[in-house]
């Protein structure tokens, strides 16, 4: 099967909403938390805290990598997806993601609160863990 095909099928395990675990680099040290990860627009988003140790080691490392568990049948898969993570500034762009998310108002006011950071994962390599086979891609 093509890395095409393998890579629409390894994207179609992605719900609206995830949690997954992301991992963030600290020095020379990975960090490693859950997280609702946001699958819109064929993109990936993370809402946090501005305040939080992740956007801190982003803004100093951007390398990021997330793993997300599922079934097939009764086996268990996983996706690893590594890239880039960017803060995202643009208003729109935070409005947009905000009206998708429902717990949006139980955590930031507004999309102009200063407390309310918007991050995109640019996934440049995943590695599709299936119960019969490993394929890793690179994007």
């Amino acid at each position: 099967m093509s890395d095409d095909i393998e890579l629409r099928k390894a994207w179609s395990r992605f719900k609206d909403f995830q949690h997954v675990f992301l991992a963030t680099m600290e020095n020379d040290q990975p960090r490693v938390r859950p997280v609702t990860l946001i699958y819109f627009d064929k993109r990936f988003w993370i809402t946090t805290d501005t305040t939080s140790a992740k956007v801190k080691q982003i803004q100093k490392n951007s390398k990021v990598e997330f793993s997300f568990l599922f079934k097939e049948g009764d086996r268990n898969c996983c996706l690893r997806v590594a890239g880039l993570a960017h803060i995202v500034e643009d208003k729109e762009t935070k409005a947009k993601i905000a009206s998708h998310f429902d717990s949006f108002s139980r955590h930031w006011e507004n999309v102009d609160d200063p407390n309310y950071t918007l991050l995109e994962v640019r996934p440049s390599e995943v590695t599709y863990v299936r119960p019969d086979k490993t394929i890793h891609m690179r994007i």
